[in-house]
């Protein structure tokens, strides 16, 4: 379990470093000149996926506590 729970870890700091970069790519993009509408939707598209991911990682390592 100590195992799978350091690879959950991992992984949620490499999907929160890649949602921190997107955020700041969206930001980037939307104060240029004239935005990609279509790079930007897909920019935040993907960070939406990224948030999803977090959260079910974030799930895995919350134990299941019966009230």
């Amino acid at each position: 379990m100590l195992v799978d729970e350091a690879q959950i870890m991992m992984a949620l700091e490499r999907l929160r470093v890649e949602h921190r970069d997107l955020d700041s790519a969206i930001g980037a993009l939307a104060l240029s000149g004239s935005p990609d509408q279509l790079q930007l939707a897909r920019f935040k598209k993907r960070k939406l996926r990224l948030r999803d991911e977090i959260a079910t990682l974030e799930d895995q390592l919350i134990p299941d506590i019966i009230a």
